[in-house]
């Protein structure tokens, strides 16, 4: 590329750097992380083509300031964590709407795929619930003795809540780690879940205590399972970024996109928390529990999930266009 063409391809990237470490619009803090990558990008590019040129020292000069503008802005450590929890990971949420769209698509069509497929196998669900023979007869023995439930009040209530709450977090890294491969892994995590989910659901339909599982399981399965479609979209997001850079080099591209699914699954890490709290401590009581109650901790599962991950990164995508620069 000629010189000329290079200068006039980044300009305007450029201007809003300079107009933002001389004070005159404000960069967010991911976005001057973006731009300095991009920048030191740039500036490696000068370095190989046009060694000798004044470019080089320019960009050299910028990358010094910008450098200093992101030391002089880097909030303290108590401020760093609020703007985390309340402005980085619902930015973060923003910036995957399309992949929590894709990621809850496929959690609803492979559930419904698992639903049909029990009802027309009744040894589906025994193929897709992991130790399937033994807990769905243990189940079904439960469901005879009158007590559908009763698997939820076995064990230890402590030792059931590390072992849910360590393995629901492994679950979601995984499906995060797994958009590595194209998606395509991510994709499939969901997938399993998604028919696991669907004919484990329907079974309790088919042995005539439905309700009583509806009432029981999304006591702690609306943040578990909200929480695993969430991780999918993370998953989504560093995949897309491999697959489809867009403007940025894929290298760059993925480090973007796989930030961003960092936030999110440890922004998950408290609802597998809680969701492990509930099942051990809170299902194992729900066939004795007044329905208005099981009903509230669901309705307020569901409007935690609905207000933080998809209400707030709406409202926290229009506060952080309002301050940033324009192009």
């Amino acid at each position: 590329m000629r010189e000329a063409a290079f200068i006039q391809r980044n300009k305007t990237k450029w201007e809003k750097l300079e107009r933002s470490v001389n004070g005159m619009e404000k960069l967010s803090a991911d976005e001057a992380s973006d731009l300095y990558i991009q920048l030191t990008d740039d500036l490696s590019y000068a370095n190989t083509f046009y060694p000798k040129s004044s470019v080089l020292i320019y960009l050299n000069g910028l990358a010094s300031k910008l450098h200093q503008y992101v030391y002089r802005n880097k909030p303290t450590e108590r401020s760093r964590i609020t703007t985390f929890w309340t402005h980085e990971i619902p930015l973060a949420m923003a910036r995957t709407r399309r992949e929590l769209l894709l990621s809850f698509t496929i959690m609803l069509v492979t559930a419904l795929i698992g639903a049909v497929s029990a009802h027309y196998d009744p040894d589906f669900v025994r193929m897709v619930i992991p130790g399937g023979e033994d807990y769905v007869d243990q189940t079904l023995e439960n469901i005879h003795n009158g007590k559908p439930m009763a698997i939820y009040g076995s064990g230890n209530e402590s030792d059931m809540f590390m072992f849910i709450t360590v393995n629901n977090i492994r679950v979601s890294f995984i499906a995060f780690a797994m958009g590595i491969f194209f998606s395509v892994g991510t994709a499939y995590m969901l997938m399993t879940n998604g028919f696991m989910l669907g004919a484990f659901q329907y079974f309790f339909f088919q042995q005539g205590v439905g309700v009583e599982s509806v009432m029981s399981i999304w006591l702690h399965g609306t943040l578990e399972i909200s929480a695993i479609t969430i991780a999918g979209a993370a998953g989504f997001s560093m995949g897309n970024a491999l697959l489809f850079p867009g403007t940025y080099p894929r290298m760059v591209s993925l480090v973007i996109g796989a930030r961003t699914g960092v936030k999110i699954v440890i922004g998950l890490v408290p609802v597998f928390i809680l969701a492990g709290f509930l099942e051990s401590f809170v299902t194992r009581h729900a066939p004795v529990m007044h329905p208005w109650v099981s009903s509230t901790i669901i309705l307020l599962s569901l409007a935690f999930i609905i207000g933080y991950f998809i209400i707030l990164p709406y409202h926290a995508e229009r506060s952080h266009r309002a301050v940033a620069p324009r192009a």
